[in-house]
């Protein structure tokens, strides 16, 4: 997945870059490089002062009254309005401004500053919106004024030759790229020989590493190892910038981004013992716990199959696109795939069905997306002359069409009144009905739903030294999940189940599996014995849905407290203060004819085991985060025990209050028992 870097104190640095001492002037290239310096105006302090204050209409006011009053040309009145906008969160406007302001030729040398750092901005979004062909071509006109001059500040054209390299790049213009490159490398040096402030370390190290992702994406491995040498020779002067600034951030967060590019280069040369090394000295940097941070490295977790980190990474990423404002496109939708692809790995079926129907939601819009890049594309080849021409002979025909246009509103009208009075005649009956069939269909729900929690037991055994206690809340009116228990003398037999899917289908197979357990148990076999008896049940041409159930079955003596028990594929119980190791048996009803394995503990007298379905674990907030195996440990080892129930309590709130004002992703079902050993 393709990283974008996002460092919030850059503003500052241009602030600083802006108070740094310059000279007067203006002039036009002659002989060569002519030294130009900025022009800063009484107005300018004015507008300074509205942004400080962070009041940006006040702004936008200012900037439309000096342009009237001509204290204003039209670049440095659209260069503060782009900003205003921008701060703003109105990107489009603040786009348009910035084109006007930095995207046109420039006359009076004396607004070069403005110029510049709209131009900047300008190319800077035509990046991020994935518009490598309008860098390339908007580029060439603004370097042409840049190149030609000399300012005290180099990084807005070091900046725009840096992303005219990279789209050259993406575009497969190599020799192009190479040549952007060479400027950006001699320029940097050059700048960085001159500056004592750090701001050239600190935007020569971005653009270094920001070329070293771009060659890593293209399969250039020697020009990656490379830039990402030069990058990493910078780390130590820019840490001692960023020391005597006081912010770690910026050092923390580049030295993250080329250690990962650093992790990817060597998965990609089979180096996979240096990528695992490297990634263990990742883990340690700050960074590396941020959002962007864990999702740096999601690429490479999901190449070394490591599946279940991967997974928990992603669950950053709706918040990282809707926090970054980058927009969804063809290019960057792999990073859903990734995640899809994370969780398949880790096994996390209702994510897995969760996160395939985001990709599913984003894809349209995402190929309408592309579908207008190709089309600026395709412009861009497009021969411009004529077009004169062209628009005298369109307005001689629009009058004509404008009156037929008009006609023919004129009788469409009519029809649509005549088709809508009677559409909205039958729409009022079919409503009616359809009120009632829903009425209909919730009552019967309702029914369902009694009848299925009547299938679970509400009273538990009233047994000396046990204490047992059991919950299901299905996510739908209707759900998936189950759980049992069948006291036979001193044997009690336990089990928690979690149907693939939810609603009705689920609830009918959690019935079979529901009667199957209780009329096995009833016999006395052992958990594995009947595991593998009821995977013969469900599994097979009978199991036309292709539905299966994770199934975890325990056998305890309540006077031994020996534990017999089977796993199918179900989340690993808690006992005590940890999951329990277990055989990897596959969910019942998935594979017909398996002989599944059974284990034992010994005894688990005195100890709290605590089973659950991955409504749990797997519980999401507004954001996405889940509520995690982790969580779910502290929360167990924080509390001390005082019953079964209080502990199922205690865990519901916990995942209600994680939830939030979230809809539920998952039934959820808990049970709890305990043993004690001073009852004989």
């Amino acid at each position: 997945m393709n990283k974008t870097k996002i460092l919030p104190l850059l503003a500052i640095l241009v602030v600083m870059a802006t108070l740094m001492p310059t000279l007067m002037g203006c002039g036009k290239k002659q002989d060569g490089p002519k030294m130009v310096k900025r022009k800063v105006t009484a107005a300018d302090s004015i507008v300074w002062s509205a942004s400080i204050a962070k009041d940006f209409p006040r702004m936008i006011e200012l900037c439309d009254s000096l342009e009237k009053t001509g204290d204003f040309s039209k670049i440095r009145a659209n260069f503060y309005r782009g900003d205003a906008l921008r701060e703003q969160g109105k990107d489009n406007e603040a786009f348009e401004c910035y084109r006007i302001a930095g995207g046109n030729g420039l006359e009076d040398y004396g607004e070069l500053w403005c110029y510049q750092e709209a131009a900047r901005h300008y190319i800077k979004m035509l990046f991020n919106r994935i518009d490598y062909e309008g860098v390339v071509h908007e580029s060439m006109p603004i370097l042409a004024v840049l190149d030609s001059v000399e300012t005290v500040d180099p990084e807005a054209r070091l900046m725009i030759h840096g992303m005219l390299g990279e789209c050259n790049l993406k575009l497969k213009q190599l020799d192009f790229a190479n040549q952007n490159f060479d400027y950006v490398l001699k320029g940097y040096t050059e700048w960085m020989a001159q500056d004592s402030t750090g701001r050239a370390v600190f935007c020569a190290i971005e653009c270094y590493d920001n070329i070293a992702q771009k060659y890593l994406d293209t399969d250039e491995n020697d020009q990656t190892a490379l830039w990402l040498q030069r990058a990493d020779s910078l780390l130590v002067p820019f840490k001692a910038y960023t020391d005597a600034w006081g912010n770690d951030y910026l050092y923390d967060s580049r030295s993250a981004a080329i250690l990962s590019h650093k992790i990817t280069l060597a998965q990609k040369l089979g180096k996979d013992d240096e990528a695992a090394k490297l990634y263990e000295e990742y883990k340690t940097l700050p960074f590396a716990s941020s959002d962007i941070g864990q999702l740096m490295v999601t690429d490479y977790l999901i190449k070394a199959h490591r599946y279940a980190e991967a997974s928990d990474n992603l669950t950053r990423l709706d918040y990282f696109f809707q926090g970054s404002g980058v927009q969804m496109t063809v290019d960057n939708i792999d990073a859903y795939v990734d995640k899809l692809r994370a969780n398949i790995g880790a096994g996390r079926k209702d994510t897995v069905v969760y996160v395939a129907g985001q990709i599913a939601q984003v894809f349209d819009s995402c190929l309408v997306r592309q579908k207008e890049i190709d089309a600026a594309r395709l412009a861009t080849i497009y021969d411009t002359q004529g077009k004169e021409r062209q628009i005298s002979q369109q307005q001689a025909e629009i009058l004509q069409q404008r009156v037929i246009g008009l006609i023919i509103a004129i009788v469409l009208l009519t029809i649509f009144f005549v088709i809508y009075t009677l559409i909205r005649r039958r729409a009022a009956k079919r409503l009616a009905e359809m009120k009632a069939a829903q009425e209909r269909i919730e009552s019967e729900l309702r029914i369902a739903r009694d009848i299925q929690m009547s299938m679970v037991p509400s009273v538990f055994p009233d047994r000396e030294g046990l204490d047992m206690y059991a919950s299901m809340t299905p996510a739908k009116e209707v759900g998936g999940d189950l759980y049992g228990y069948v006291l036979i003398g001193d044997l009690l037999y336990f089990c928690v189940g979690d149907v693939s899917g939810k609603g009705v289908p689920a609830s009918l197979f959690m019935a079979q599996a529901t009667r199957l357990f209780r009329t096995l148990a009833a016999q006395q076999m052992m958990p594995a014995e009947i595991c593998t008896r009821m995977n013969d049940a469900l599994s097979g041409d009978d199991n036309e849905s292709g539905m299966f159930v994770t199934f975890f079955l325990g056998l305890v003596n309540l006077q031994t407290g020996h534990l017999d028990f089977c796993n199918a594929g179900h989340n690993p119980p808690v006992l005590g203060s940890d999951f329990i190791q277990m055989e990897p048996n596959a969910p019942i009803g998935m594979w017909s004819g398996l002989e599944y394995k059974g284990e034992e503990i010994e005894s688990i007298k005195d100890k709290t085991l605590f089973i659950y379905t991955d409504g749990l674990n797997e519980a999401e907030n507004l954001e996405q985060q889940q509520f995690g195996d982790d969580r779910l440990l502290e929360t167990l080892k924080q509390a001390p025990f005082e019953s079964a129930r209080q502990t199922v309590d205690m865990l519901e709130s916990a995942v209600e209050k994680h939830r939030g004002e979230a809809e539920p992703n998952d039934d959820l079902t808990m049970m709890c028992l305990r043993i004690n050993s001073n009852v004989k």
